[in-house]
């Protein structure tokens, strides 16, 4: 019930960031530097928190074979949902498609949201195993870089006309999806190998860093240019030091 708790919460972040894009007109610029920032929170704890852990626990080579299905299942589930008209679901601006100019693409981008949020609830609720609570570096990364996701994507989502019912009820059940993952997570491999859940965390590792690096960096270098470097940094310094300082 926790790691269903923390996922629901960690998820919760997608829908307030969608709320703001809703009332508030947030110029792009700042909702691309939030998104770098988030980028290098997240690829910080994917090096410390997740990969490194699952290494020293589990052993090099089912770590390294599981971030390396994460990444191709991720890449081939993203391909297929681009053709679709998902390929710009994060985006802020006008390069989401309309259900007009694309039919289905409102059904692609929902089940893009759900791809892209699924793997970071998987290891929300894989980090309860050990029985020390949740990992905060972990939870923390998620949540900061989920806020502008919901904010930048859901802003895109409205500019290409998309109803409030259809923003939230993607986001909302996002949220309740990632706090299910985590609690399956948590559940199905209470007592599994610490083989095997090295290899479940690296490939949702994987899965995350793949999806930074196709739906985030992009955003985030399209309005920020030369300074998305810099802030990514600071994100991934400010992930740094939330784990050493826990």
């Amino acid at each position: 019930m926790q790691a269903g708790l923390w996922g629901l919460a960690a998820g919760g972040a997608l829908v307030l960031g969608a709320l703001v894009a809703w009332f508030v007109q947030v110029p792009q610029r700042v909702v691309a530097s939030v998104m770098a920032f988030g980028a290098g929170v997240l690829i910080s704890a994917l090096a410390f928190d997740l990969v490194d852990e699952a290494e020293t626990s589990g052993g090099l080579t089912a770590t390294v074979l599981g971030f390396l299905v994460g990444a191709v299942v991720y890449v081939l589930a993203n391909v297929a949902l681009a053709k679709r008209g998902a390929r710009h679901r994060k985006r802020s601006g006008d390069q989401q498609p309309s259900e007009d100019e694309q039919v289905g693409s409102g059904s692609a981008i929902a089940v893009g949201a759900l791809l892209d949020g699924i793997p970071e609830s998987v290891v929300l609720g894989l980090s309860l195993l050990g029985g020390h609570g949740v990992g905060v570096p972990v939870l923390a990364a998620i949540f900061i870089s989920n806020l502008p996701e919901g904010l930048s994507s859901a802003a895109g989502m409205k500019r290409s006309g998309r109803s409030a019912r259809y923003v939230f009820g993607v986001w909302i059940g996002v949220a309740v999806a990632s706090g299910a993952a985590g609690l399956l997570g948590c559940l199905l491999l209470q007592g599994a190998s610490a083989q095997l859940i090295a290899a479940i965390t690296a490939l949702a590792a994987g899965a995350i860093l793949t999806m930074v690096a196709d739906t985030m960096i992009p955003e985030a270098f399209e309005r920020t240019h030369l300074y998305a470097g810099l802030i990514a940094t600071l994100g991934f310094l400010t992930a740094f030091t939330i784990g050493r300082a826990g």
